[in-house]
Formats: structure tokens, sequence, C-alpha cells
């Protein structure tokens, strides 16, 4: 077990002093917690952004789709892109119904089959985007608070210690030692806190841009259904 000398009454009891007075056990808990906490706010921020993004290019996407464009004309605009989101999920079933008809389509259940599989993959690419890194958060938030507790059940029994040595039970001597232990568990909730209600929040708001995709998904699928009836259909009666 470290050793630790405990702070004189007088000296600094600041939150830097008492992370510079305290063992290098639970410094090394400090620092990795103010790491967690920061990496947490990088997530949080970037997350933030991308999903303001995505949720743009969505209604951009419907203004478009919905105007009347053709969807021959829309697919040649966007098939050479970088898609996302709808855009993604149109691109795909669009590629999958051209290469369906050049290769003879006759079975118009099987190319729907293979259309909304197409969109199903697209929406789980997208959302496999959008969720990364959120268990990052999860993990932060459920495992920071008990990290910090270590640090302070460590450093707690090592102030014990040497209070044991220096044989003074005067509270001006135990309390500094006793705040530097419990300056842990204040960093660990620190980081927790933010990272279990970002968590909850930017879940929920994917959850709704995945609701958005699906149902635009379910939509074109019924548009594609119709035209597959026109098209393929005639063609197998035949």
């Amino acid at each position: 077990m470290e050793t630790v000398t405990l702070a004189a009454p007088g000296g600094d009891h600041s939150i830097w002093g008492l992370f510079m007075q305290a063992g290098w056990v639970v410094k090394f808990v400090m620092l990795g917690l103010i790491a967690a906490s920061i990496w947490t706010w990088a997530i949080i921020v970037d997350k933030i952004i991308v999903y303001k993004r995505m949720d743009a290019s969505l209604n951009r996407f419907e203004q478009v789709f919905w105007s009347g464009q053709s969807l021959e004309e829309l697919y040649r605009t966007l098939a050479d892109r970088k898609t996302t989101g709808m855009g993604a999920v149109f691109v795909s079933a669009m590629r999958e119904w051209k290469k369906s008809f050049e290769k003879g389509a006759k079975s118009p259940i099987g190319l729907q089959t293979r259309i909304d599989k197409a969109m199903e993959l697209a929406i789980t690419r997208e959302m496999d985007g959008l969720e990364g890194r959120l268990g990052y958060l999860a993990s932060i938030g459920s495992a920071a608070p008990f990290i910090g507790l270590f640090g302070t059940v460590v450093g707690i029994m090592t102030s014990f210690q040497a209070i044991a040595g220096s044989q003074s039970t005067n509270l001006a001597v135990v309390a500094p030692g006793i705040a530097e232990a419990l300056l842990a568990t204040a960093l660990g909730l620190l980081a927790a806190i933010p990272a279990v209600i970002a968590y909850n929040k930017l879940s929920a708001d994917a959850g709704k841009l995945a609701g958005r995709m699906e149902g635009f998904s379910d939509e074109f699928s019924a548009i594609l259904s119709r035209q597959i009836d026109e098209k393929v259909a005639p063609r197998a009666a035949a």
C-alpha cells in the first residue's frame, strides 16, 4: 500500500492542491476520469453536429423527392454522389431495381424482397454510423462512479494509515486527506452524469432519425411495388 503524508492544517486546500497531495493511485484514477470526461464531451459535441446535419439532409431529400421529380432523374443525380440518410436508402433501392430489370426480373415477389432487403441494409449502415461511440457513453455513465469510488476508498485507506502513523486525530489534520479521497468520487460523478444524460438523449434522437428513414423506406417500397406490378406482372403473364 502506498504511503501518504497528511497535509498540514494550513496547506493548499484547492482542487489542484488536493490533487497534488493525493497518492499516485488516486492521481491515476483522477487523470483517467478527467480524460474520460473530455472524451465524453467530444463525442457529445460531435454527435449533436452529426445529428443536426442528418436531420437537415433528410429534410432536403424529402423536399426533392416529393417535388414531383422523376425517380430516374433523381437516381442519376444521386448515383455518383456520396449519399447519406434517405438518399442512401433511395439509391440502394433504385440500384437493385435497375440491376434486376437489366437481368430480366420475372418474379414480382422476388424483386420486391430484394429491394426491401437492400433498403434495410442501407438503413442499418446509416444507423451504425449514427450510433457509433454511443456505447462508450453508456460505459462511462455506468463505470465512472465506481472508478471514482475505488479512488476514494484507496485514498481513505492511505489517509487512515497516515493518521495512525502520526497518532493525531485532529480534524484539521484529518480533513484534507479525506477531501483528497472524495475528490475522486466527485470526478467520477462529473464524468458519469453528462454521459448518462447524453446517451439517453442521443439514443432517442438516433431512434427518431431511424424512424424517419424506415418510414420513407416503407413509402418508397409501396411506390416501387406498384411499378413492379405494372412492369413485371404483364411480362410474367406473357
